[in-house]
């Protein structure tokens, strides 16, 4: 099970962290993503970490503004998101990849929270 929380309003130029914490399995044995989707939009995936915690992916529109982490003692995931612009506007969902690699295949995923960058 996945639980995404973290989300809200702020201001383009703003920051915001986003947590996915897991439960019922080990983030070691599984990648986990986040993919995001916006009102009209398809969904696009943003970041990945794989089980190993080694590497990790970005979508070209996130590069060098989000990050992802992981603590494995709390079993949590998380999406720093810097220098946010009002495109990055949408509902972000964290999953549970099938593989330890980023294959993009969900096996899972939570409920989204809300990212809103307006000013």
């Amino acid at each position: 099970q996945l639980q995404a929380s973290g989300g809200g309003l702020v201001q383009p130029g703003g920051s915001l962290k986003l947590s996915c914490a897991a439960s019922g399995f080990a983030l070691d044995d599984y990648a986990i993503g986040w993919w995001r989707q916006a009102p009209g939009k398809s969904r696009e995936g943003v970041s990945c970490i794989t089980g190993s915690g080694d590497t990790t992916f970005y979508a070209d529109s996130v590069k060098g503004r989000f990050t992802i982490s992981r603590d494995s003692v709390k079993n949590t995931v998380y999406l720093q998101m810097d220098s946010l612009k009002p495109e990055d506007t949408a509902v972000y969902y964290c999953f549970k990849d099938l593989y330890a690699y980023c294959s993009g295949d969900p096996g899972g995923w939570g409920q989204g929270t809300q990212v809103t960058v307006s000013s």
